[in-house]
């Protein structure tokens, strides 16, 4: 079986220096010394300030929220933020869960991230923010998002889930917006099995956040803000440190393996456009086939030979019944039904990648001759 993805583990021996200490120092959680170390090498590893570990990618979003106060009403109706339909459902129901109603506009069909005159259409006076999303590490028109953002007055809340160490134009693309989240989760580039963070333009809302996230507590008797726990534990800071470790290591043999995908198939199918000026993280190799058909006959193939693929983002969050949306998203809807993210992972090796290749050719050709 060769599955879409794998988490990535680290050197066992390197965790278990990490663990040992922790028993020593009889520090779980609550700030301990690794979830502190974590913080410090990852601000230098991204080249950012203001970095905050939580417990997950989808508390991170939440947190923001509140720290921004974008979840808060306007004239006694819900607020409402700009989103994309093509993401995956956490960046849509964390709005939702939050009381904040999500907004869909379009895609650019080419880049495959929100497009900015869908988003200034898509603007009413119940407007409190934009949550846009780099989608597979492809950065936004952050440039025409934030003109958007302070002609009329908005939040800027970028979902990095894919876009850890991305650089855009020479610095950090969690440079932008108001604050920008990312997601730890095992699947994902860097990991601490689960966990996520929250990277924050200023300083006094990384403040603000850090009680959020312990309860409203500003110290042992001081409660200051509507809080919750969100914390990260020294367990899930130890296995971080481990794998930034090896994050040199990994980019290159991702990169190697996703040149490759792009080599034996990317003239026969469409690929997403990169923005400019981009450092690409090589996290995903997603592809688009002719048709929705053609792209369900490839999973079927697929599977039949052991491989997994994922239709990654299906369906298009617009149709998705309990987000309520009142908008048609075209061209989302158009990219999600033929879309497919093909096998990339660490240790994924190069007989595999010619394996699915074979597999699909022969399809794309029989189309073709139709």
């Amino acid at each position: 079986m060769i599955p879409v993805t794998k988490p990535y583990l680290p050197s066992r021996e390197k965790l278990n220096h990490y663990i040992d200490g922790i028993y020593e120092r009889n520090w779980l959680t609550n700030n301990g010394p690794l979830v502190q170390e974590l913080t410090r090498r990852l601000e230098d590893y991204l080249g950012v300030e203001n970095l905050l570990l939580v417990t997950n990618g989808t508390l991170a979003l939440q947190i923001a929220y509140h720290a921004l106060g974008i979840n808060e009403p306007v004239n006694d109706q819900p607020a409402q933020a700009i989103t994309t339909p093509f993401t995956f459902i956490a960046t849509a129901s964390s709005l939702k869960w939050d009381g904040i109603t999500p907004v869909f506009a379009d895609i650019d069909p080419q880049t495959w991230c929100l497009e900015p005159n869908n988003i200034e259409a898509a603007i009413t006076p119940n407007t409190r923010a934009i949550v846009p999303v780099h989608v597979f590490g492809n950065a936004c028109d952050v440039e025409a998002i934030d003109c958007i953002a302070q002609k009329h007055k908005l939040k800027v809340i970028y979902d990095a889930s894919h876009a850890f160490g991305v650089q855009y134009k020479g610095e950090s693309l969690l440079k932008h917006g108001d604050a920008a989240t990312l997601s730890f989760h095992a699947t994902k580039l860097f990991h601490t099995v689960e966990g996520g963070a929250i990277v924050f333009k200023r300083k006094e809302d990384l403040e603000r956040a850090k009680k959020m996230i312990n309860f409203g507590l500003a110290g042992p008797d001081r409660i200051e803000e509507l809080g919750i726990n969100a914390k990260m534990n020294e367990l899930q800071a130890a296995m971080g440190l481990c794998v930034l470790d090896e994050m040199e290591q990994n980019l290159a043999a991702r990169a190697k393996i996703w040149l490759h995908y792009e080599e034996v198939l990317g003239k026969m199918l469409q690929l997403q456009a990169k923005s400019q000026s981009l450092d690409y993280n090589y996290a995903y190799f997603p592809v688009v086939f002719e048709s929705e058909e053609q792209t369900l006959q490839v999973i079927a193939t697929l599977k039949e030979n052991g491989i997994q693929a994922r239709r990654y983002f299906y369906p298009s969050l617009e149709s998705v019944e309990c987000l309520g949306a009142e908008t048609s998203c075209s061209v989302s809807k158009d990219i999600s039904g033929r879309i497919l993210c093909l096998p990339i992972y660490i240790g994924l090796k190069l007989s595999e990648q010619k394996e699915i290749a074979n597999i699909i050719r022969p399809i794309l050709k029989l189309r073709d001759n139709e």
